[in-house]
């Protein structure tokens, strides 16, 4: 059975389509139920509402906005090529001494919110002792990028050899005294004051390296 509505809608459209000549009451009808079907579907479309969804907590690890509301996917620290403002002057100057470019730094670092992080996998090297100061070259980059200043922490050099496998307790300190000209002022390696900057030696090299690494 229709609706009494429905059908009382169906019996008004076929009492006009017999008014129409003979020969078209027929086609007529026809237009009608189709124009008023299409009338009925059109509005059962604007009356469904979709209920809005729940929000859903942060889950573990995942960043929060004000509140403790998810941050939403324009908010959230996301991988990144460095821009020039990214770079220190004097990082700049460094670049443009070597001939290297931004596009070079792109290709061997990225940028995690604050933070730089290397794209290479590969130092390039199977020495265990030109991976520890292609390590120590490569973190006074991300310095210098950062803070202008071309320098490493030694301590910070050590545990990275350690995560990637090249660490040689024994030749450690030797290793940075055998390449001492690569070093500011260098005499020996003293872990009390790990800071070491680079000379224009060892700038050069570092400007190597980028080269291999890209």
């Amino acid at each position: 059975m229709l609706p009494s509505d429905l059908k009382g809608d169906v019996l008004e459209l076929a009492a006009i389509a017999k008014e129409c000549p003979e020969g078209l009451k027929e086609k007529c009808f026809e237009l009608l139920l189709t124009h008023y079907l299409t009338q009925l579907e059109t509005k059962a479309k604007g009356a469904r509402v979709t209920a809005p969804a729940e929000p859903t907590p942060a889950a573990a690890g995942e960043p929060s906005g004000v509140n403790g509301l998810p941050v939403t996917a324009d908010e959230a620290p996301s991988d990144q090529d460095l821009t020039p403002k990214d770079v220190h002057v004097k990082a700049k100057k460094f670049l443009e001494k070597y001939q290297k470019t931004i596009d070079d730094l792109n290709q061997i670092l990225y940028k995690e919110g604050d933070e730089l992080r290397p794209l290479f996998e590969d130092l390039k090297t199977t020495k265990t002792s030109e991976s520890q100061i292609r390590i120590a070259l490569l973190q006074a980059l991300t310095s210098g990028i950062k803070s202008g200043e071309f320098q490493f922490d030694g301590e910070e050099v050590r545990k990275e050899c350690q995560t990637r496998k090249c660490y040689d307790a024994g030749n450690f300190s030797a290793n940075f005294k055998n390449s001492a000209s690569l070093f500011d002022g260098f005499e020996k390696y003293d872990k009390q004051s790990p800071m070491i900057r680079l000379s224009e030696d060892g700038r050069m090299a570092l400007a190597q390296v980028i080269s291999e690494l890209r």
